[in-house]
């Protein structure tokens, strides 16, 4: 009988404790998310009424000559910003943990210098990295010279070919603590007697990794890319800190983040539309969440034989 009634009080206690969370959560998340998805199905009059308009916020946006050219802009910039996150950070973020898996000392100096430029305001690295990248007084031109490469400095930030490859760096730079600390915990979780067989089979170092470490770590390879995807569509504060609202040079440094501000808050066209800057939005929104299915349904069935 006692076994019963404590059966019967879990769901409530359940409840209490999840309750603050969900609330908090939907009042701050999800509210805010489904109201800016209505809102893009609205037009505000000059009277300040909204008038249902469907989809026409949507099609505006990809097809209307005054934004058309700024959205595929921004697009078209934020998946070689995702990409060179991929590619750059996440290798970078792969090579430093099998590093620092390796027996030797000062492990966890070299782990906690890494992983600091993370919890840096986006303000302090914006601010820092056009003070070292200044064609006026920066650092780095002399710094080149002293090693003889000075003829290879350009104003990297200012010009539209190299401003969005720079901006991408950087953000490597501050961010590739993340998925090492990830790799790292993944492969110090590998039994170590599982690479002691394979050591005594013959197996090189290479062998080892690429056979057997990088298979057993796929699940945490997933959770790393879904995550640079995720945070990296949702790019905003360093673009914003290094070139403005208006992503320059000639938006070249635009991503959808620096777009939907420009939209909702008035500074595309001089004219601020709420309802089309909610499009923007919900464009991310399906964006991500297309993102997020194609990791759950093709991504964890192709590495489930794997953990099996």
């Amino acid at each position: 009988m006692h076994m019963h009634r404590r059966a019967s009080t879990l769901p409530v206690h359940i409840f209490v404790f999840l309750a603050p969370a969900t609330l908090v959560y939907t009042l701050f998340m999800t509210y805010p998310l489904l109201d800016s998805l209505r809102l893009s199905l609205y037009a505000i009059e000059p009277t300040g009424v909204e008038r249902f308009v469907g989809l026409k916020n949507y099609i505006d946006l990809l097809t209307s000559p005054d934004y058309a050219p700024r959205f595929w802009g921004a697009l078209r910039n934020n998946i070689v910003f995702f990409v060179i996150h991929m590619v750059v950070q996440n290798s970078i973020g792969l090579l430093l943990a099998t590093l620092l898996t390796t027996k030797g000392r000062g492990r966890t100096f070299y782990r906690t210098v890494i992983f600091m430029p993370t919890v840096l305001s986006f303000v302090i690295v914006g601010f820092i990295w056009n003070l070292i990248l200044s064609p006026l007084w920066g650092v780095t031109e002399g710094v080149l010279k002293s090693i003889g490469l000075g003829h290879l400095f350009r104003p990297w930030l200012g010009l539209e070919s190299s401003a969005l490859i720079t901006i991408s760096l950087i953000s490597v730079w501050q961010f590739v603590g993340i998925p090492m600390v990830l790799f790292y915990a993944a492969l110090i979780g590998i039994p170590e007697e599982v690479i002691e067989a394979a050591r005594v089979d013959g197996a090189t170092s290479w062998h080892i990794f690429w056979r057997i470490k990088f298979p057993l770590i796929l699940p945490t390879v997933g959770v790393v890319g879904i995550l640079t995807f995720v945070g990296n569509f949702n790019a905003f504060d360093l673009v914003y800190t290094i070139k403005g609202a208006l992503a320059g040079p000639n938006f070249s440094t635009d991503l959808m983040g620096t777009l939907f501000y420009r939209t909702f808050f008035g500074q595309q066209l001089q004219l601020g539309n709420p309802t089309l800057g909610a499009a923007v939005a919900g464009m991310m929104f399906i964006i991500i969440l297309s993102g997020v299915l194609a990791y759950m349904f093709i991504w964890q069935r192709r590495i489930r034989p794997t953990e099996l």
